[in-house]
């Protein structure tokens, strides 16, 4: 069955649920995450013109679930009952993994990748050499480029609907710090560095603060900039308060693109990890 069956198949299932037990649809559902776990379909794809977003893999993941069976998984001592079996064969695929990291079945690992123990769902991409580490979590469908690091306890959202919205989206050789919530669509380029906290939504200022005037910015992080957490004064009804705000502060510079350095990228200007 070709692409574009596939395709046919689970937009005919989407606009017809009752398609969902027959069989044909069923294996053209399975079929789409079978190629979505082996890398070879993904969410989004880079173009010359940006990211494009295939709304009928969406589709697919979504309506994978309706037909699953709840079931019980036992691995060693611990006990799951959930309807999407998880990955396997790590060491053929050349993925790194240490216990307890759990990724699902339908998510892409790349060779050279390494779980500390973490949570990656199904629809995810993770590209080669990328560290997702301790109590992270790549939400389904999010695109996680070349050899980025994925700080421990950054939260990455995960977007199956509306159909419409895009995935999180982190470009090769980012830096994720510690902490750090990335939700709703938001794109980081390539080679740019968050500190430690910073909490990206669609509606998220992002502030360029390194010119004489400030720069507001919306949906994405420029390529190799330097981000921290920052605020700004807010009127409201009952008074003025202080609101969450992203800063752009500079950009990384050449010295600080081995990963072993990338702490650099932070304090050079004086801002914590």
């Amino acid at each position: 069955m070709n692409i574009k069956d596939l395709q046919e198949k689970v937009e005919n299932a989407w606009e017809n649920h009752r398609l969902l037990s027959d069989e044909a649809t069923m294996t053209a559902i399975d079929t789409v995450i079978d190629i979505l776990d082996r890398g070879e379909l993904r969410v989004a794809t880079p173009t010359d013109n940006g990211w494009q977003v295939h709304e009928w893999i969406k589709k697919a993941v979504v309506l994978y679930f309706p037909f699953r069976k709840m079931a019980t998984k036992e691995v060693g001592i611990f006990e799951y009952y959930d309807k999407i079996p998880l990955k396997h064969n790590y060491s053929d695929k050349g993925v790194r993994v240490v216990p307890p990291a759990t990724a699902r079945r339908g998510a892409y690992l790349a060779p050279g990748v390494v779980l500390m123990p973490s949570y990656v769902n199904i629809g995810a991409y993770v590209d080669s050499g990328t560290m997702i580490d301790t109590w992270a979590t790549v939400g389904s469908c999010a695109q996680i480029g070349k050899n980025v690091h994925v700080s421990g306890g950054v939260g990455i959202g995960g977007v199956l609907e509306p159909l419409q919205a895009a995935p999180v989206i982190i470009e090769d050789g980012a830096f994720i710090g510690s902490r750090c919530i990335i939700v709703e669509g938001i794109r980081i380029e390539k080679g740019a560095v968050l500190g430690a906290n910073v909490v990206l939504t669609s509606s998220t200022k992002i502030i360029d603060v390194t010119g004489e005037k400030p720069i507001e910015l919306k949906g994405y992080i420029p390529e190799r900039s330097v981000v921290i957490p920052g605020s700004y004064t807010k009127k409201f009804p009952a008074g003025e308060y202080q609101v969450p705000c992203t800063l752009i502060i500079g950009k990384r510079k050449a010295s600080t693109d081995l990963k072993t350095s990338l702490n650099d990228a932070l304090r050079d200007f004086n801002v914590s990890v």
